[in-house]
């Protein structure tokens, strides 16, 4: 297969691995009930920017009748006191406008802010609250333009679109009132290409939609493609990707750029539209006006009407000047909706980490088992069993390897444990409770994890040893880091208040490793779970760890996954898992005499 046939279907598969999200709230009004609730909490501010949107209309189309009663003070009483009376309601009228404008946007900006910051923090709560499989099968990509991209557009909503669209609304309604008021017959002559109008909106109202809906779905792309290849832009440049990449990242945008045209096209076209009718009604309007009041026969009469043809022009003006930002706002508003979409469709899954509930009645254990599994069978994928009818007992204060080939089902040992995932039949006791009936908050804090792949976050060395506490321990943090050996290295580089870099990057692999046993033995848990501990650690640094390990495992119960033989060979027992079941247990010694699994794994690791 060639590159670009590669590169081609890659691209291909990047662009159908969103089709899920295809389910999709249908009716607008829909949305805006879910927006509702985030509503409620601000409505002084949103009630003060209603309350103030009819006062600037009701300032700004007094304006056009003003100039109405100036023109008759001229040409028919010729009155400058008249004149000048005008022109100061005219003054007041600007000012009562630009006042209650400034009030109403400010008010509107900042309740739309408070809103899109709720929701933010909604959004972002939600989804710690799902569970590690979910994001087994979900792009980080598609998780952050959730939160970032999708969430700003719903911010366009108070800021340009649909509820300062209320006052192009409120404005409209008024114009139309004026009108009727100043001559009816003008009016009915403006308002006859209004239903053509209202046809050619409804019709791009929902292609519109559609447009804006597959831009926020190549956003999600996007970003989900660009999270891929700058965490593993390390792969791609050894493995020279780069052109690869590239064109797989130009396919995409490709399609980004066309979602883009499509809104363009029909964002221009509405607006066209607009302008067009509004030029020919005013034309219109000035023929009508001129047979009508008799300007183009001479007739003298006509002089008294001029005051009305130039207030209804103004009007007409004013007119679609909101229909043409109700057009451009409507976009906004479809780009807004469509992003509302996808927010409460992540808010919609129903999915949630580790939930505490009822089960059958457990299995009784012996007293001394801290941890006991009880024929466990457990797949990542239904029908693929990784692990199946595991039983097996940690006592207090032992320690336990768990040993076997990769993809044995070791580590999922610890992530059923700690109900990173939750398991298919069976039962997981901790002191004698099954693991389903605990709070998952209270269940974790009862082990200390050393990971094989430490995560760290950014901000200091403190911060993230003391990794879940409120208020830090700094002489425990302080201690921990001495009893790993790694204090004297960190102590020239600003000690506890140390900068941490994005996951560590400022630290070798070696260090972070050593940062990990040190939050492991600051927890001071009941259960530590070592995890291929120093499986990244050289043998130099490897030396410095076993006293550390030790004291952290010391009159712990420990359970121990590892290939290193100085770590195996100082548990009390050693569980020895092939294809997803205990094949073997026992000391160092003893499998090693039975001359099975363990030995030859052992044998396997000799000759590396």
């Amino acid at each position: 297969m060639s590159a670009s046939t590669s590169s081609s279907s890659n691209t291909e598969f990047l662009l159908s691995s969103d089709q899920d999200e295809a389910r999709v709230i249908r009716y607008d009004t829909a949305l805006l009930r879910r927006l509702a609730p985030y509503l409620k909490p601000h409505l002084i501010p949103l009630g003060g920017a209603l309350l103030l949107m009819p006062a600037a209309s009701g300032a700004a189309l007094f304006q056009p009748l003003l100039i109405k009663k100036a023109i008759d003070s001229v040409l028919i009483a010729k009155s400058a006191s008249a004149l000048m009376t005008v022109v100061w309601l005219f003054v007041a009228a600007i000012a009562a406008e630009f006042v209650a404008r400034f009030l109403q946007t400010y008010l509107m900006q900042l309740a739309g802010q408070r809103v899109t910051a709720d929701l933010r923090r909604d959004v972002f709560a939600h989804t710690q609250t799902l569970p590690v499989r979910y994001f087994d099968r979900t792009p980080v990509g598609r998780v952050v333009t959730r939160v970032t991209n999708d969430i700003d557009a719903l911010t366009e909503l108070f800021s340009s679109g649909a509820v300062t669209a209320i006052a192009d609304l409120i404005t409209l309604v008024g114009i139309v009132g004026f009108m009727l008021y100043l001559d009816v017959e003008l009016s009915l002559v403006t308002f006859v290409a209004l239903p053509f109008l209202a046809l050619v909106v409804n019709v791009l109202r929902r292609r519109a939609r559609e447009a804006f809906r597959a831009i926020r779905f190549r956003v999600s792309q996007l970003n989900t493609y660009l999270a891929e290849q700058v965490s593993g832009i390390a792969v791609v440049q050894a493995f020279g990707r780069e052109p690869e990449c590239a064109r797989e990242y130009s396919g995409i945008n490709a399609a980004y750029r066309d979602a883009n045209h499509r809104a363009i096209r029909y964002d221009a076209l509405l607006y066209s539209v607009v302008q067009s009718i509004s030029v020919a009604s005013v034309a219109l309007v000035l023929w009508y006006a001129g047979v009508h009041a008799g300007v183009v026969s001479g007739d003298q009469s006509s002089a008294a009407y001029v005051g009305t043809v130039v207030a209804f022009y103004d009007y007409i003006e004013r007119f679609f000047a909101p229909v043409r930002d109700l057009a451009t706002k409507y976009t906004i508003v479809q780009s807004s909706l469509a992003a509302a979409e996808r927010i409460f469709d992540l808010l919609d899954i129903d999915e949630t980490d580790a939930p505490a509930r009822s089960v059958s009645a457990a299995p009784q254990v012996p007293h001394e088992a801290a941890v006991a599994f009880r024929d466990v069978t457990f797949a990542y994928r239904p029908g693929h069993p990784v692990i199946r009818d595991v039983t097996f007992d940690l006592r207090r204060g032992e320690r336990v390897a768990i040993v076997g080939a990769t993809g044995s089902g070791k580590t999922t040992i610890t992530s059923l444990l700690l109900r990173l995932y939750e398991f298919d039949e069976g039962h997981v006791l901790v002191n004698g409770d099954d693991i389903r009936t605990l709070d998952r908050t209270s269940l974790r804090r009862r082990f200390a994890v050393v990971p094989q792949d430490v995560f760290l976050f950014s901000g200091t060395i403190e911060s993230n040893i003391a990794l879940g506490d409120d208020e830090i321990d700094r002489p425990r943090v302080r201690q921990a880091l001495e009893q790993v050996g790694i204090w004297p290295a960190i102590e020239p580089r600003g000690g506890l208040r140390a900068e941490v870099a994005e996951r560590g990057q400022n630290f070798s692999a070696g260090e972070r490793q050593l940062f990990a046993f040190a939050r492991a033995l600051y927890r001071k848990a009941e259960v530590v779970i070592l995890d291929e501990a120093t499986a990244n650690v050289d043998s130099e640094t490897e030396s410095k760890l076993q006293a550390a390990v030790e004291t952290l495992l010391h009159g712990k119960t420990s359970l121990v996954i590892a290939h290193r033989l100085a770590t195996i060979e100082r548990a009390d027992r050693i569980l020895v898992f092939h294809h997803g079941q205990i094949v073997e247990q026992g000391t160092h010694h003893e499998l090693l005499a039975q001359d099975g699994v363990y030995a030859k794994l052992q044998n396997a690791h000799a000759h590396e």
